[in-house]
């Protein structure tokens, strides 16, 4: 009897142990890949003059142009979701995870190798432009694969607070790669930061690529995997349905996050006159703000279920968008204001994030989840994400119109309102 107790128990700490590991593993790639995302949205302007200004260009139309090399990669990560999906439903999620976090690692560390306009010429911004594509795909791959494994190794009826933590660590990513901008900001002189401090951030990939390389090659496989992968797959037209509704419920939070943790540097910048470290500052508070939601909505939702505690962000960023931008072109507005008034943005779009990945992951079925859960994210953020910048920057600029990322937020939000309302509530587990 002891000894069928102690095997018990030692089954029990290998599977904790198990669980933690897969926590980690799959953290740790999301970490990477929002860290340069995050960088190359808050060195964007550096990034426009440097490989998008040729001889007589101008500032808005190099911008914008970074933004379309920024939407590019995000138009391929459907087809990375696609393409690393199937293989990580049939092969397994571990292998696959080892050679997105592979590929990724690559492609931004050789981004900081990158010649500039002025030393390559017009191959500069094409050579920025297929690395951005390879991230593209590898990112793709990487979401679905990631929740997968979070969700299936997590304990019963905590999937939600396993899920929020690949949201968590996209916080951090943006976080780190603010912290890492903000920190060049301040010990570089203007001109060294934009004729090689900008590269450092992205060199810092390397260390922590084969870091993560590590730990995933110490994953094990999902139990549920290995028991289910073989199993009749639902049909076609049933993973389609999923993959759009997921769509619809995440697209307010891909819009809102991407227009106020990162998008909001730039906006501040080119609209509002705001410095480079007063547009970190504010991006560093939303992104607090965002990560201090995350983990606790996560947790809730495995109380109260998924789509409460969404429904709650997605109409609180509906209603406050408009309002928020004002208090921020206010210029009577104190900067504690604005700074409560971002880090409270950031926060109520942490209320979507949490639960968000568990809900999708529940939308389909274990042979088919890679797949679908990471089409339903990749297809979401490539439109409405990915399109953020290139679509604010462009509207700001023909109509004057400074509400504009406002208006965007919110009418995402309302879509995703709706989308959340009219399909029925899951019970959390």
């Amino acid at each position: 009897m002891v000894k069928k107790r102690r095997r018990s128990l030692i089954f029990q700490d290998r599977k904790a142990a198990g669980s933690r590991r897969a926590l980690v593993a799959g953290s740790v790639g999301n970490f990477i890949e929002w860290y340069e995302f995050g960088v190359y949205g808050y060195f964007a302007t550096i990034i426009a003059a440097r490989f998008f200004t040729p001889e007589g260009g101008g500032e808005a139309e190099a911008l914008v142009r970074t933004y379309a090399a920024f939407a590019l990669a995000f138009f391929f990560r459907p087809v990375g979701a696609a393409l690393f999906g199937r293989l990580g439903d049939r092969v397994g999620r571990r292998p696959v995870l080892i050679l997105v976090i592979a590929l990724m690692t690559g492609a931004t560390t050789l981004i900081g190798a990158l010649p500039t306009y002025a030393q390559a010429g017009a191959v500069a911004p094409w050579l920025l432009t297929f690395l951005r594509v390879l991230q593209g795909l590898s990112a793709g791959g990487e979401f679905g694969g990631a929740v997968s494994v979070m969700t299936e190794f997590a304990p019963p009826g905590r999937r939600g607070l396993y899920g929020s933590w690949q949201s968590f660590t996209v916080a951090l990513g943006l976080l780190g790669g603010a912290g890492a901008a903000a920190l060049l900001a301040t010990v570089l002189t203007e001109r060294q930061l934009g004729d090689w401090g900008w590269r450092l951030p992205f060199l810092l990939t390397l260390p922590l690529g084969l870091a993560a390389l590590w730990l995933r090659l110490r994953l094990d496989e999902t139990p549920a995997f290995r028991e289910e992968h073989e199993a009749e797959r639902p049909p076609v037209r049933q993973v389609v349905g999923a993959v759009a509704l997921g769509a619809g419920r995440i697209m307010g939070w891909a819009a809102a996050g991407y227009t106020f943790l990162v998008v909001l540097p730039s906006y501040l910048q080119g609209t509002l006159d705001a410095s480079f470290r007063q547009a970190l500052v504010a991006t560093v508070l939303a992104n607090l703000g965002f990560a201090a939601t995350i983990v606790p909505a996560g947790l809730l939702s495995d109380r109260v279920g998924r789509r409460p505690v969404m429904l709650t962000g997605a109409v609180l960023v509906a209603v406050l968008a408009v309002p928020l931008l004002n208090h921020l072109q206010d210029t009577g507005t104190s900067n504690a204001v604005k700074g409560v008034a971002v880090c409270g943005a950031g926060a109520v779009v942490g209320l979507m994030a949490g639960p968000g990945p568990a809900m999708l992951a529940e939308l389909f079925p274990t042979n088919v989840r890679y797949t679908g859960l990471g089409l339903a994210y990749a297809l979401s953020n490539a439109v409405f994400s990915g399109c953020a910048g290139l679509i604010i920057t462009k509207a700001v600029e023909r109509t004057g119109n400074l509400d504009i990322p406002g208006y965007y937020a919110a009418a995402t939000c309302a879509v995703s309102v709706l989308a959340l309302l009219k399909s029925p509530a899951r019970k959390a587990g």
